[in-house]
């Protein structure tokens, strides 16, 4: 591992989440590809880490338990983007949080008609590709990685403070 202070790591997560959804909202907004309601709630942890940086950098204490909250963000960052993976895998069925609507509960035409309206992404279709891969085996990749770098420096938290 690369002999930073804590300070370095944290502004490096911080400019790794900012990337990730500025690429996001590109890709959405500009490139105009359309995103699955897993792929909106893949963003959120991104933008904890960030608003946790910040008030990280502000306090300037209980940084240790920040680094904590952030390993489990980016924990719940890897879960939701390997259930993702899993359902454009087709290892899992899509539910009711990719927006797919059970028929059963549509009574009347009126009701149906307002279901086709509504523009819903299925989460299995992958619309935008980097490489070939998906930005969810991206995301999923990244959240592993961010996770070892972060339980690195927990562990290490001592030595990490010393250097800054």
């Amino acid at each position: 591992m690369l002999n930073y202070n804590l300070n370095t790591y944290l502004k490096i997560i911080f400019l790794i989440s900012l990337i990730s959804l500025i690429s996001a909202f590109f890709i959405e907004y500009i490139l105009g590809h359309q995103p699955c309601n897993l792929c909106l709630i893949q963003r959120v942890p991104y933008g904890l880490s960030i608003i946790l940086i910040i008030i990280s950098f502000f306090l300037r204490k209980d940084e240790k338990f920040i680094i904590f909250l952030l390993i489990l963000i980016f924990s719940f960052s890897f879960l939701i983007s390997f259930y993702h993976f899993g359902i454009e895998q087709g290892f899992f069925k899509e539910s009711a949080v990719c927006g797919v609507e059970n028929s059963s509960k549509i009574l009347s035409k009126e009701e149906l008609l307002k279901q086709l309206q509504i523009k819903t992404v299925s989460c299995k279709d992958v619309t935008f590709r980097v490489f070939g891969f998906s930005l969810t085996t991206f995301n999923m990749i990244l959240s592993l990685i961010l996770i070892i770098l972060l339980i690195n420096i927990f562990r290490n938290y001592g030595k990490f403070k010393k250097k800054g």
